[in-house]
């Protein structure tokens, strides 16, 4: 029996010039997120599973962390910073005493799809086809082309192993520093 050859492609990433049309284009429940994602690369589920107790305002970190209802694709824990656009934009957000989850659907539970709100943006912001999945790549893509070495990367990102990060190294600049929050401005 012969074994098919599986292509892997390149990921998909934004331009910074893609994001600022993708984030013009969000509707004000969607902005936060989109933002998060591209300054995180948090996965769709730790995005929407994500608790006002996992964000640190006075460190100015978020623990993307496994609960009882919620695991991590690698049910490891993981600090990620946030530069100074995320904090306020997170700080923004509202939160009251009931307020469980930093992004909250109007019924007050997390959201669970935002397909056609995004799907939306991404066709206003004239990108083409842009999965959400494809924010998390940006995320990785641009600290690479940054600077930030691998191993930074994958402790960022989640990988498990150092190899799943090596599909971003052709993108590292030689000799190129790197700061991580590349959407500071």
């Amino acid at each position: 029996m012969k074994l098919l050859k599986v292509v892997t492609k390149e990921p998909r990433y934004l331009t910074k010039e893609e994001c600022r049309a993708l984030l013009a284009q969000c509707p004000p429940h969607l902005y936060p997120i989109v933002l998060t994602a591209l300054n995180t690369g948090m996965r769709k589920g730790e995005l929407f599973n994500l608790m006002w107790e996992d964000v640190d305002f006075w460190k100015g970190i978020i623990t993307v962390r496994n609960r009882k209802e919620f695991h991590t694709k690698n049910y490891e824990n993981r600090t990620i910073p946030m530069n100074d656009l995320l904090w306020r934009t997170l700080r923004e957000l509202p939160q009251n005493s009931t307020s469980l989850y930093v992004f909250e659907n109007k019924s007050g539970r997390s959201y669970d799809d935002l397909k056609r709100s995004y799907h939306t943006a991404v066709k206003k912001a004239g990108l083409g086809h842009a999965r959400f999945h494809d924010l998390r790549h940006t995320f990785a893509s641009h600290l690479v082309m940054a600077g930030v070495d691998l191993r930074t990367v994958q402790a960022l990102m989640g990988h498990k192993t150092v190899q799943m990060t090596m599909r971003y190294s052709h993108l590292a600049p030689e000799g190129c520093r790197g700061q991580i929050g590349f959407w500071n401005t």
